[in-house]
């Protein structure tokens, strides 16, 4: 293993505060404006993000002290009007707000339920850019109703899907308004601080703490943002086409979990050849120090660049944690690379992920949880589900906030694109996919997006196929198997299809 050197960047290299200033007298004030929207109008969480600007970075200056366990912090957002505006929103839950300023002049603020109303001290010109920073003070122990934090014996770390971003920093909470993003962390001796994205710089402050300064190099969507704190050992290695690999590993598990961190290059390779390069600077795992189960109560999630995981499920053989593994790395590419444009698009994260879990899976000859070894044999059971699920927990494609992480978004995913595939034949679905994820690279895509693609790229239009199987209330007919049916059949381990953990990633037919 090699470990990460330190190395000191250039100040004018560490994404600085001052690097988003505007000129203020760029900013000609407009006699009349209103307040902007706080809701994007998100189906599912209709409280979520907020209108009348768009973010194009986060710069955030969080420094961890290790006595009182609190959070100190500053978030720095650059954005960009969309009309003429009084006030402007952000989404911030459980955050000890100490001053607001717009574009380096005070401002009045208010905290009202998860907002953080703001007045600047003029109107926003529409079309201009501004820069909003906001000084706080978080406790990750705090108990909120959702909460992004994990505190763990040492630190933290963050899970921020799908509602909780907000409660580590003052954003535009909404996967559809990605942003650059710069996290600089400062951590006492013996700690590092790590996030997602590459490592700028380090900067030793003298005082026995370290400032650690990392960047995203794509856009990134605020319920992907992973930032932790711990006594950690970074493991580089190096994947597929000298992509950088690094985990980041609690210190006294790092013997124990490299069995589990050495399959990763062996995962990119082979999901490349299927859905291209991979499109960030760098992976690698966060198995995460603390396995209690109220930590986090799931098994993995696809935070950009560095996935956060259950130490101890890593310590499995690699049959029992290979697909689960490839389930989260395709999230780099499907709800990370293009993200959801509205929570209702989640089966497009969910399922693809599923999809290619399975397929490397079955492939390797593994048993799935339900004792299938064919892709064929379980899409025959799960069609055999399909009239209940959409009972139960809807249409593929149209969630509610209840039902979002049920197994119709996960499997029922999978399903769709089965269906697809078969409709259209392997090689068109192929280049479905590459066109998908070319076109919308660094974005935000909907359901009516992928259909268009599967439309465009298959020569047919498939917007009745496809709306039948995401939004209708009864599971069409499977086309290459007119003998399937939607009477339920017991699985050859006779186990139950939902998982015995609470949240959606212990979901994943791949497990």
């Amino acid at each position: 293993m090699r470990y990460r050197t330190r190395v000191t960047a250039p100040a004018a290299l560490l994404g600085t505060a001052a690097a988003l200033s505007v000129p203020a007298q760029a900013q000609a004030a407009p006699a009349t404006g209103t307040p902007g929207a706080e809701t994007l109008g998100d189906l599912v969480y209709p409280g979520l993000g907020n209108d009348g600007y768009r973010v194009s970075a986060y710069h955030l200056d969080l420094a961890y002290d290790a006595t009182t366990r609190l959070v100190d912090a500053t978030a720095t957002l650059r954005i960009t009007t969309t009309q003429d505006l009084t006030r402007l929103s952000l989404d911030a839950l459980g955050l000890d707000i100490r001053t607001v300023t717009v574009s380096g002049r005070a401002a009045a603020f208010e905290q009202v339920d998860e907002k953080l109303r703001i007045t600047p001290a003029r109107c926003l010109p529409a079309g201009r850019t501004a820069v909003v920073t906001v000084a706080y003070t978080a406790d990750p122990r705090r108990a909120l109703a959702h909460t992004a934090w994990v505190p763990t014996p040492d630190g933290f770390a963050v899970c921020p899907q799908p509602n909780s971003a907000h409660t580590v920093f003052p954003c535009n909470d909404h996967p559809s308004d990605k942003a650059d993003l710069t996290v600089r962390i400062t951590v006492p001796a013996g700690l590092k601080g790590v996030a997602s994205g590459t490592l700028l710089g380090t900067e030793d402050l003298g005082d026995g703490r370290t400032a650690y300064t990392y960047r995203s190099r794509e856009p990134i969507a605020t319920e992907l943002v992973q930032i932790t704190v711990g006594d950690y050992v970074i493991k580089d290695r190096q994947g597929p086409h000298g992509l950088p690999l690094r985990d980041v590993v609690p210190t006294a598990r790092a013997t124990a979990l490299e069995p589990a961190l050495a399959l990763t290059p062996n995962l990119v390779s082979w999901i490349e050849a299927r859905l291209g390069a991979y499109p960030f600077e760098t992976y690698g795992l966060l198995p995460c120090n603390n396995d209690a189960s109220n930590a986090f109560d799931f098994t993995g999630l696809e935070t950009q660049t560095l996935t956060l995981y259950k130490p101890n499920y890593l310590l499995q053989e690699e049959a029992r944690i290979g697909s689960h593994m490839m389930h989260e790395l395709v999230h780099s590419w499907f709800g990370n690379s293009v993200s959801p444009a509205s929570w209702s698009d989640l089966w497009l994260n969910e399922g693809h992920a599923d999809f290619y879990g399975l397929l490397y899976r079955y492939e390797r000859g593994w048993p799935d949880s339900l004792g299938y070894t064919t892709f064929e044999a379980r899409m025959k059971y799960t069609y055999g589900l399909g009239d209940q699920w959409r009972k139960t927990s809807g249409p593929v494609a149209a969630p509610n906030e209840v039902n979002l992480f049920d197994s119709q978004r996960y499997t029922g995913g999978v399903l769709v694109l089965y269906a697809l595939r078969q409709q259209i034949g392997e090689a068109a679905f192929d280049a479905v996919e590459r066109t998908f994820l070319e076109r919308f690279r660094n974005a935000s895509a909907s359901t009516a997006d992928y259909i268009a693609v599967a439309s465009e790229v298959s020569g047919a239009d498939q917007s009745g196929f496809l709306g039948d199987w995401l939004y209708g209330t009864k599971t069409p007919r499977m086309p290459g198997h007119p003998d399937w049916t939607v009477t339920p059949v017991s699985p050859s381990l006779r186990q139950p299809e939902s998982r015995t953990e609470a949240r959606p990633h212990d979901n994943s037919a791949t497990l």
